[in-house]
């Protein structure tokens, strides 16, 4: 079992690591911007890894571009040491889990517009004196028709696609990175570093 954590990261070289990154596994990006700090952690940013062929490639949705598909060796040049990846049910704990069906699922958000109405949602629970008033919400079926931000996207597709809700008790719009890395649906692997 692996007892490193993000934390503490394991620096793996991309060639090395990369066989060992299944379709669906989550990518989270390490960023010090007002996502992470709101987030109480150290990602600000979500991603599902997804293998076309031998190509593997990150399926993520990134503000100002929208849902897009982008071989990962690309961005993990771009950005050494900062993404890290997380083991997508680990042990098979959760059996009905479809990894297929939840990457399928985050490939077919690709192409539409980021999010901004619910990324502005979520910055309000955090606000002074708002987030008093504001209830956090678990309720995954008021969806609403506005594209979805980057952990919106990766926990719908593994709660719609693969059937696993990885944050049960909080609803899709309101989900950010950090409650990604802090749910026993996905666990830490390593870092990875060109």
């Amino acid at each position: 079992m692996n007892t490193s954590s993000a934390d503490s990261p394991t620096f793996v070289a991309y060639d090395e690591a990369r066989r060992a990154i299944a379709d669906g596994d989550l990518l989270l990006f390490r960023g010090r911007g007002l996502i992470a700090t709101a987030g109480r952690g150290v990602h600000s940013h979500a991603a599902k890894a997804a293998w076309w062929d031998d190509d593997l490639f990150c399926l993520e949705f990134r503000a100002f571009r929208g849902g897009r598909a982008v071989l990962l060796s690309h961005l993990v040049q771009r950005w050494p040491g900062r993404i890290d990846v997380f083991e997508t049910n680990p042990e098979g704990r959760w059996p009905n889990y479809d990894r297929a069906e939840a990457t399928r699922a985050m490939r077919r958000l690709t192409g539409l517009e980021y999010g901004w109405v619910n990324v502005l949602r979520v910055a309000l629970t955090h606000a002074p004196v708002v987030r008093w008033f504001r209830a956090t919400s678990e309720d995954d079926a008021r969806t609403n028709d506005r594209p979805p931000f980057c952990s919106q996207a990766v926990v719908m597709a593994d709660r719609i696609g693969g059937g696993v809700d990885p944050v049960p008790r909080l609803a899709d719009r309101r989900t950010e990175p950090a409650d990604l890395a802090r749910s026993p649906f996905y666990r830490y692997r390593f870092t990875l570093v060109p």
